[in-house]
């Protein structure tokens, strides 16, 4: 049953991650990867809201396998960032690069950060 909640949430995940990059990245003319970015970004956000939650015992294990491990992680993706990330610098834009290295991992988990102190907020 646990593998249903995951293809589940991946079902809705995925599409979620095309539709979200390629929207935003249309409205940005510019070499970095903003699609990519913002879905990594606001999955940390869900993660840390989720994680905080699950802690609080206000989410139960099933919607930690349906939303955190299913939905986030067809959302988020590390691959495309990663290909991405060596693009840019295989194109010789290595401050976008670095810019996208560095921004991913401060924003990654400073929402993560954030997601967790939200959910110690509204469930504490």
């Amino acid at each position: 049953m646990n593998w249903l909640l995951v293809i589940a949430g991946a079902i809705i995940g995925a599409p979620l991650r095309y539709l979200a990059d390629r929207t935003i990245q249309s409205r940005h003319d510019s070499l970095f990867p903003w699609g990519t970015f913002t879905v990594n970004v606001v999955g940390c956000l869900i993660l840390g809201l989720l994680t905080g939650a699950v802690a609080a015992g206000a989410a139960s294990s099933a919607i930690r396998l349906f939303v955190g491990t299913g939905l986030c992680g067809a959302l988020t993706t590390y691959s495309t960032f990663s290909y991405e990330t060596l693009r840019l610098a295989e194109d010789g834009t290595r401050f976008c690069a670095a810019a996208d290295i560095t921004a991913s991992v401060v924003a990654g988990l400073g929402a993560a950060f954030t997601g967790v102190a939200l959910a110690r907020a509204i469930w504490a």
